[in-house]
């Protein structure tokens, strides 16, 4: 054999002995690809609406950092968690005299970059990971939790989807029993706890995984996993934070949701027959198609059941809204994009074949398109520009979107202690959606009166100088008509236009 023949061999054998994880280190393609994904995520920041949610939330920040007091001078329906997830971005934002809007964006960017970096951090110690080119994947990860948000992004089903990927990751070892270290305990650990402390419906995920891990290592004990009392302890402290700081969610706040907000249900063809139900559909088919026959990785068990308990938690909120049902697709499609890109063995990928690339590429498409969803309320924004600086704004009406991010995007200053008139529109959809008896029909007078109280207080602490009615929802209009105290508090206001049956008034004194 010739000498420039064995040199040949011993290159293919070098090759053959490098590790995934290497070629991956030397090729730049896959971290260029992951620079361009969140670059494109910060430019789509200027040009997608901030989330209508999360410009209430500002406002809440705002006014709390003002000495206001959460569920007094302010009402959430929320628990505190709500408010202060975005507490310290408005506060960063005040300190640098940006909108913090800006900030909040960036911020989700950062939580980005640190969870898909403990994640990758954490698979390294997997059987897996020496197995796959795990490039692709990582890319379609990034967008999964950067692009595929749209209008939803920055939402808190968006952060809790990404603190909780981290102890996705962790629950996968633990079936694997491999040593996990403490780093990494204490991210899942922290992670897990925010996620369940955002919702009690996200318990049903974590739950299922914690539970997957200890019969797949075979022993109970893993349900003790430091991890996991880490996070209990957290959510406890949370729950007795609440309860001693904020005793009024628990008394005024809580009641209220309770008989009205909860007390209905969208129909089942809204719960299950929308566009998240067929994108989580699609993508437990793409998994069980690519690991038919053969037993799949716990990384592979551990997102598939963690998409199946975020889809729980979206039908038991019994609304059927795009931005609950982020965690439960984002979730869905970052197992089939591990299904389609990692785990699947060289058999799997020849059927497959182009289809691959289009399931990840159609379904894409799709989701982006149901996280961008909007209410569509007119040019409202250019009838107020233009009127006055600053204006200080008041809606009548139980639609957010009419008030957010409008009063944001022209600089005003939001009147009412609530982001919107809910308890009249809750209560009316009480009425119409449950049988109500007469102690619970005097309930309902008595939150319309007060929420009645409320409005009219606000009005005279704070006199708006322009005022929406929204005559195209409810009759807000004739409402305030029929009212002889709130038509008084309007007579100094004049229309200036009707957009999109929104009356615009302002004042004219």
């Amino acid at each position: 054999m010739s000498s420039e023949s064995s040199s040949k061999i011993a290159d293919v054998s070098r090759q053959a002995h490098v590790s995934p994880h290497d070629r991956e280190r030397s090729a730049p393609t896959p971290w260029l690809l992951i620079g361009a994904v969140f670059g494109l995520a910060l430019l789509m920041r200027e040009f997608v609406p901030l989330n209508t949610d999360v410009s209430w939330l500002l406002v809440v920040g705002e006014r709390m950092l003002d000495g206001q007091h959460l569920y007094g001078d302010i009402i959430e329906i929320n628990p505190p968690m709500a408010a202060f997830a975005y507490l310290p971005g408005v506060a960063l934002g005040r300190l640098l005299g940006v909108d913090p809007r800006h900030v909040i964006d960036v911020q989700l960017l950062l939580l980005a970059v640190a969870s898909l970096y403990a994640v990758s951090r954490i698979v390294r110690l997997s059987p897996a990971w020496a197995q796959a080119n795990w490039g692709p994947f990582a890319v379609w990860a990034a967008a999964v939790v950067t692009l595929l948000p749209m209008h939803v992004f920055g939402q808190r089903e968006h952060m809790a989807t990404l603190t909780f990927l981290p102890a996705l990751a962790v629950y996968a070892l633990r079936s694997d029993r491999v040593s996990v270290p403490l780093w990494a305990i204490l991210i899942a650990g922290l992670g897990a706890g925010i996620t369940l402390a955002f919702k009690p419906f996200f318990a049903v995920p974590v739950a299922l995984c914690m539970l997957a891990s200890a019969v797949r290592a075979r022993s109970w004990l893993v349900l003790f996993a430091p991890e996991n009392i880490i996070a209990g302890v957290l959510v406890a402290a949370v729950s007795i934070g609440t309860y001693l700081l904020y005793p009024e969610y628990f008394t005024v706040t809580y009641p209220l949701v309770r008989d009205t907000y909860l007390s209905w249900s969208m129909p089942l063809s809204v719960i299950f027959l929308n566009a998240a139900s067929l994108l989580f559909a699609v993508a437990m088919l793409s998994v069980l198609l690519t690991t038919w026959g053969r037993t799949p990785d716990s990384l592979l068990v551990a997102a598939v059941l963690a998409a199946g308990g975020f889809a729980i938690s979206f039908f038991l909120q019994r609304r059927g809204w795009a931005y609950h049902s982020y965690p439960m697709v984002a979730v869905a499609m970052l197992a089939m994009g591990y299904a389609l890109l990692v785990a699947g063995d060289a058999p799997s990928r020849r059927r497959l074949g182009l289809a691959a690339p289009l399931i990840l590429a159609a379904t894409f498409l799709f989701g982006a398109q149901w996280f961008n969803g909007k209410v569509y309320v007119g040019p409202v924004r250019e009838a107020i520009e233009g009127l006055m600086p600053h204006p200080r704004i008041l809606v009548l009406s139980g639609e957010a979107a009419i008030g957010h991010p409008l009063v944001r995007d022209v600089g005003g200053v939001w009147v009412s202690r609530q982001e919107n008139l809910w308890l009249r529109v809750f209560g009316r959809l009480t009425r119409e959606k449950t049988s109500v008896d007469a102690a619970t029909a005097a309930r309902l007078n008595d939150y319309l009166a007060l929420e009645r109280k409320w409005l009219i207080e606000d009005f005279r602490k704070l006199p708006p100088d322009i005022v929406l009615v929204d005559n195209l929802r409810d009759g807000w209009g004739d409402w305030v008509r029929a009212d002889a105290e709130l038509s008084q508090l309007l007579k100094p206001y004049s229309l200036v236009r009707s957009v999109e049956g929104i009356d615009i008034l302002r004042r004219t004194e």
